[in-house]
């Protein structure tokens, strides 16, 4: 039960989020910055960001040669080109508001392993290199196999090396604190460990109803507008919307002496993902083994991919070298037919931000300027 105090003071706010990951805090900083004067909560909740924010890999990356490739197998030249500048402009608005610092962003380099089924793609390099200058101004994408022995890759396994000119890595949990600290510091308001149960659209208002554990009651909210940015756990509020989970099963070794390289990685059209952190090998993906388990919003990890991680770590990326494992976890991702992310307006006062196809880190702020600006557009 409410005292008159919590009615009257802790109730209502001009504008609510719903997820504190990279894409709830981006949006709740643009709706700010649009209304100076309004009131912004962003509701997480778990105690931590819940979803694929604090779990992913790092990755400031844009797209492989060979996801790139595959993108085009769904959409046009235009709409790839559409979204990959979505992904560049919003790595480059995350870098502007933090700093490179605070990300521990690093240009240790980036490369794609291919295979024996994927030397085709090879020949694509220039294409797509003519396709993406206008916005890298730069090669995007260049063929370096003389790396592969020099960072003691399984030669049975990796065929060629590409590497990504335009790519590099972040700390997740560095930046998301340091986006966290931003939020607040803009006089925004976020709330941890409050579950958002459902939402009931009025006239005059929104109002959200959330879970309160300690008294075992709900708890009722209201605001003007209301932005889900809950990527793979949207259906659970918007059952309507086309947003399918992608579970993320990810390791990390312990420190290896004498680890070869540096970086980030990928391969199988970035089905599989590794990067080098604190001299240990952080390895994720596999859910192509097994797409069916792996449609899920559980967080359980899959003995399935989990073996199938180390068995790759033992003959394509660290053959003869030893290593053991250090930790384990898993991360949820939200994917469509396209990997377009949603960002759309659902009536006058309900509006999303979701399904960031993995690219979460690179599209996270320019989905948020997006979904700001419907808002504005509507509110006035």
């Amino acid at each position: 039960m409410l005292s008159y105090w919590e009615k009257q003071s802790f109730l209502h706010y001009h504008h609510i989020v719903i997820g504190a990951g990279f894409v709830g805090l981006s949006t709740a900083i643009e709706i700010k910055e649009r209304f100076p004067k309004s009131s912004v909560l962003v509701l997480e909740r778990g105690l931590l960001p819940t979803g694929a924010s604090s779990k992913n890999a790092g990755f400031a990356c844009m797209g492989s040669v060979t996801e790139l490739l595959d993108d085009l197998k769904t959409v046009s030249e235009s709409e790839m080109l559409f979204l990959f500048e979505w992904r560049k402009k919003g790595l480059e608005k995350l870098m502007e508001r933090l700093g490179a610092a605070k990300m521990g962003y690093a240009e240790n380099g980036s490369h794609e392993l291919i295979d024996t089924h994927e030397l085709e793609a090879i020949e694509k390099i220039d294409y797509l290199n003519a396709l993406l200058q206008p916005f890298t101004h730069k090669t995007a994408f260049t063929l370096v196999n003389d790396k592969i022995e020099e960072f003691g890759f399984s030669k049975n396994e990796v065929k060629a090396l590409i590497s990504n000119n335009c790519e590099g890595e972040i700390h997740s949990g560095k930046t998301l604190r340091a986006l966290t600290d931003f939020t607040i510091e803009k006089g925004i308001e976020i709330k941890t460990g409050a579950a958002v149960l459902r939402f009931e659209e009025e006239a005059n208002k929104v109002t959200v109803v959330c879970h309160n554990s300690f008294l075992n009651e709900e708890l009722l909210l209201t605001c003007n507008t209301l932005t889900l940015c809950t990527n793979a756990f949207t259906k659970q509020l918007l059952h309507e919307v086309d947003v399918r989970p992608g579970r993320g099963q990810v390791l990390i070794t312990k420190p290896i002496p004498g680890l070869k390289f540096k970086g980030i990685f990928h391969f199988q059209q970035g089905y599989y993902y590794f990067r080098e952190i604190d001299g240990r090998v952080l390895f994720g993906g596999g859910r192509n083994l097994d797409f069916n388990s792996e449609a899920t919003t559980s967080f359980d990890l899959n003995e399935q991919i989990q073996n199938g991680l180390e068995e790759k770590l033992r003959t394509l990326i660290l053959p003869n070298t030893p290593f053991e494992i250090d930790n384990r976890w898993t991360g949820i991702m939200a994917f469509g037919p396209t990997k377009k992310p949603i960002v759309q307006a659902f009536s006058e006062k309900i509006f999303g931000a979701f399904r960031m196809g993995g690219m979460g880190v690179a599209l996270g702020s320019e989905v948020a300027i997006q979904v700001a600006e419907l808002i504005k557009e509507k509110v006035g």
